[in-house]
């Protein structure tokens, strides 16, 4: 992630020099250098400033030093770009030195990889007073002098208000943003606040920005969340305007309550399907017979893998036919999948646990065995687990983040799950239709007012794989197609000039469909006045009663296209047509930017959470949220939870 943002950033601002990350400019005339406060003369050149940076402060842009300066030429940006496009195919490291490789000075690169190892790993800055470091250093480089904490402070201040500036750019383009609330605790009972901006940028790209992550210590309801949300968007140039909904996993329930959020912000409030799923499920598993089942499941394989004697004996009948790749699993408590693998790693060592429990008289052993009708409970739970986790499987595909294949999943989850009822057990029957009864309750599935008001279902209709709605009655899509028809024109009275920037069509499109359906081409906008008639546009806006009906008709040749295979990515798809349907795609923006969890799905649907010790938590959280579209991270450094010399 670290390099396809360092080649984003550049890409975005490709004529500016490296030297502007250690300057603020003071004026026309006058810069300040960051790390000293030193004022310099500014005469549109940036040659004082290096010079200055080499000969005071040992600091050249080592990583860019094949870059030239602002006085670029074309050809010289055509090659940066090509040196872009050749970072992308390099892995982080061997980016790194082969861009450090040119004529620096090796303090200077080691100066860099110091930082670089810092900022990449999640040291203290106190790490260069370690002895242990310095005598490395001193071994490798004995004529290097490590910086001080303070000047390495310095730099890394500005390499991350470099990024946050390139963030906050790539940020005010977005059309809506969805914002992500995780909570998640640290080993040591520490509770964090990760919080992801998330939206499809102008090229089609989703895009997941961590925007900060920070300790919460006393949180009391949802107007703190608010003002903290309030305050972290404002910081970042956002208004609450700009704020599509706010997804939240409901880790602290005191925290996340709709309402206020609504009233005071005018934000929607989801929950995380992820989160929501595990609620349904664990309704499912609470059925009597079955919690005795797992209670005891639990024991028998706490016993093997605790008593060393009966590890031993289970290990060596698993030796004797070449199965040692099989292993107990002990479930967690809030992961539903790890149940799943504790009793298929059960039933797959189910010889091996009765010969073993067998062999020892009564009452010799500290753990007792399932009865039969519990192994076959266990047995007959199996299926039904895996189905849900065939779901979870399927979200967790690139192609799938998005909320728009919740809908379709779930719908699938009911049916699949229901089919499997009909020589089930009557404690199956009772354990599927509690997962069913919980799935339609908090999916508002068998509510059709509530269902259409979901913002799932929206988007489902906005992904070309899924937009016929198999699983909704035809009076349901009717009234779903009356919906999206007035959010469209909506969108048209109530359009502002900022707000086109990524829905309008190339030139040679307008002659046909206009510019976002709402412009009409040039030859159909002259009235009786010619000339005049796009002038009084100008005056008083498009005349709705001409451009409302080719927005409608956006909107009916996209439901009469064909279906895409469920293969297909649907930001692909858009970008290729959103010159046909250039309306219809601005709705298809806003929702398909709400992804379907919190976290990632590889993350949320996991069998188990990291173990890390908290710095490596927050560093997970950091770099695994880098912006799939590829721009760096901007994570605050002195709210990391890190130590205190990272101030």
């Amino acid at each position: 992630g670290e390099i396809k943002g360092l080649s984003t950033s550049l890409y975005v601002d490709r004529r500016k020099s490296k030297v502007w990350n250690y300057y603020t400019k003071l004026g026309d005339a006058y810069v300040e250098c960051n790390v000293c406060k030193k004022q310099l003369s500014f005469h549109n050149s940036t040659t004082t400033m290096r010079e200055h940076l080499v000969r005071k402060h040992s600091i050249r842009d080592t990583l860019l030093s094949q870059l030239k300066d602002d006085q670029a030429s074309e050809s010289d940006c055509m090659a940066q770009e090509n040196m872009i496009k050749r970072s992308r195919q390099m892995t982080p490291e061997n980016y790194l030195y082969h861009a450090a490789s040119c004529s620096e000075p090796r303090t200077d690169v080691i100066l860099e990889l110091v930082l670089e190892m810092i900022f990449r790993d999640l040291h203290p800055l106190s790490v260069v007073k370690d002895k242990g470091f310095g005598l490395l250093i001193g071994y490798l480089e004995p004529n290097f002098t490590l910086p001080s904490p303070i000047q390495l402070s310095s730099m890394l201040w500005h390499r991350y208000n470099v990024v946050k500036q390139h963030l906050e750019r790539y940020l005010q383009t977005a059309q809506s943003i969805v914002i992500c609330v995780e909570f998640w605790v640290s080993q040591p009972n520490q509770t964090y606040l990760t919080i992801t901006a998330n939206f499809i940028d102008g090229e089609w790209r989703r895009a997941r920005c961590i925007l900060e992550t920070q300790p919460v210590h006393e949180t009391k309801g949802a107007g703190d969340l608010g003002e903290k949300l309030f305050s972290i968007l404002t910081e970042f140039g956002l208004s609450n305007k700009s704020i599509f909904c706010v997804m939240h996993d409901s880790l602290q329930n005191t925290v996340m309550n709709s309402q206020p959020l609504k009233s005071a912000y005018g934000w929607t409030s989801l929950c995380c399907a992820a989160h929501t799923l595990h609620l349904c499920i664990k309704a499912g598993l609470e059925v009597d017979q079955v919690q005795e089942a797992l209670t005891a499941a639990r024991g028998i394989v706490s016993y093997f893998q605790q008593d060393a004697k009966a590890t031993c004996s289970l290990n060596s009948k698993l030796e004797a036919i070449n199965k040692t790749k099989l292993k107990l699993v002990m479930d967690v408590g809030s992961r539903w999948i790890t149940t799943i693998e504790m009793c298929e790693s059960l039933l797959d060592l189910k010889w091996a646990i009765m010969s073993l429990l067998e062999e020892h008289p009564k009452g010799t052993l500290a753990v007792q065995n399932l009865a039969d009708h519990q192994w076959k409970l266990l047995q007959d739970l199996v299926p039904v687990m895996r189905t849900i986790k065939i779901a979870t499987s399927f979200l967790r595909e690139e192609q799938n983040i998005s909320i728009s294949s919740l809908m379709p999943c779930i719908h699938g989850i009911i049916t699949a799950i229901g089919q499997q009822l009909e020589e089930s057990s009557d404690v199956i029957k009772m354990v599927v239709g509690n997962i069913r009864s919980e799935l339609m309750q908090r999916w508002s599935i068998s509510e059709d007012e509530k269902v259409l008001e979901s913002p799932a279902i929206t988007a489902s209709f906005l992904d070309p794989r899924f937009k016929e709605m198999r699983f909704l009655s035809p009076n349901l899509r009717n009234e779903l197609h009356k919906r999206v028809k007035n959010m469209l024109s909506e969108v048209f009275n109530h359009q502002s000039p900022p707000s086109t920037q990524f829905w309008l069509p190339n030139s040679d499109y307008k002659a046909e469909v206009g510019e976002a359906g709402v412009q009409l081409s040039a030859h159909k906008d002259r009235g009786p006045s010619g000339q005049s008639q796009s002038m009084y546009d100008i005056l008083l806006g498009k005349d709705p009663t001409e451009s409302m009906p080719e927005i409608h008709q956006q909107l009916e040749n996209y439901i009469v296209e064909p279906l895409c295979k469920r293969s297909t990515n649907p930001l692909d798809w858009w970008k290729t047509n959103e010159h046909r349907f250039p309306a219809v795609a601005r709705l298809g923006r806003q929702y398909l930017a709400i992804p379907a969890t919190v976290v990632l799905p590889d993350q949320a649907f996991a069998a188990n959470e990291s173990t890390l010790d908290p710095r490596l938590q927050v560093k997970l959280r950091a770099h695994k949220g880098t912006m799939m579209s590829g721009l760096q991270t901007a994570v605050h450094p002195t709210e990391w939870g890190l130590d205190s010399d990272w101030q």
